[in-house]
């Protein structure tokens, strides 16, 4: 690998606080590969055998799956240095619970199972990183499960909504534009303005760019109970 791999390495979850030249060090007593993918590529499909474990080095990569209507619907879009499905590689059902798409050419570091235990071995700080990172990515997971079982936009947008609101506040920047919260909705940016327009006549927010003020949160967490 290039030198600076190992720097982007360095910034990974599973080698948070592990220097360049140690994570260098200790791949070089274990095997893995590098591997390569074009746009558009599946490299898991969902109910594959989770068997190595895969850090991102290039490129970016999204994890979907249908939803109650049979539609694709994005889960997370992962970018570099980290790594893909890290809390579905033990256990008695070690597969990949989503698709997992290439949305540009990517590049991956590849770690066996095998390899992966000789480096919790030889490094406790790559084993505790990699409890902490498992612990984190499975909370998400549970989270956007309950995300996709809300059968409207509005349900979906309240849900966005009151995960980024922080305590002491009503105002919350939104971490993804018009278009790319669409496609995490898996609906039209058409609909999704709707939705905004909507919520936002109504009283229960406002609403510009990215920035948006709650000016009914009670009414906003009852959106989360409608069934239209």
């Amino acid at each position: 690998m290039e030198p600076g791999t190992y720097k982007l390495l360095a910034r990974s979850p599973l080698f948070r606080n592990v220097p360049p030249l140690k994570i260098e060090e200790l791949l070089e007593q274990v095997r893995y590969r590098i591997k390569k993918y074009k746009k558009g590529n599946f490299i898991a499909f969902k109910g594959d055998e989770c068997s190595t474990l895969m850090v991102l080095l290039e490129g970016a990569v999204r994890g979907e799956m249908a939803d109650y209507k049979g539609k694709s619907v994005e889960i997370e879009k992962i970018r570099p240095p980290r790594p893909l499905a890290p809390a579905f590689l033990f256990g008695k059902s070690n597969v990949f619970p989503v698709d997992v798409v290439a949305n540009e050419a990517v590049t991956l570091l590849a770690i066996p199972k095998s390899s992966l235990l000789v480096l919790f071995q030889l490094s406790t700080g790559i084993l505790r990183n990699y409890l902490d990172t498992i612990s984190d990515r499975t909370q998400f997971l549970s989270d956007k499960l309950r995300f996709i079982s809300f059968k409207t936009i509005k349900q979906k947008l309240a849900h966005y909504i009151l995960r980024l609101l922080k305590p002491g506040t009503d105002e919350v920047v939104l971490s993804r534009n018009h278009q790319e919260l669409s496609e995490f909705f898996g609906v039209t940016r058409p609909a999704l303005s709707r939705v905004f327009a909507e919520i936002e006549k109504e009283g229960v927010i406002e609403y510009s760019r990215q920035r948006v003020i709650i000016k009914d949160r009670e009414r906003l967490n009852k959106l989360l109970e409608e069934s239209q």
